[in-house]
């Protein structure tokens, strides 16, 4: 289900079954990195994620998991 705000053409919160996807600048804050680091992450596999178009979304339940792991 995609929440839109702002109109039909600007989201700004995506919300999916529940989970909120997060950009890559929201998980680069959460963890207090560097956003390069998070797509670092990504890129290993250590941080699971989606691609929408050109741009990387992580669910807030996949970001809690990769803490519980740390």
């Amino acid at each position: 289900m995609l929440q839109e705000i702002g109109g039909p053409r600007r989201l700004k919160s995506v919300k999916a079954a529940g989970d909120q996807l997060l950009t890559v600048a929201e998980v680069a804050k959460e963890l207090r990195l560097c956003a390069a680091t998070v797509y670092r992450l990504c890129e290993r596999g250590e941080l699971r994620h989606v691609r929408i178009l050109n741009s990387i979304r992580v669910r807030a339940g996949d970001l809690d998991e990769l803490l519980g792991r740390r």
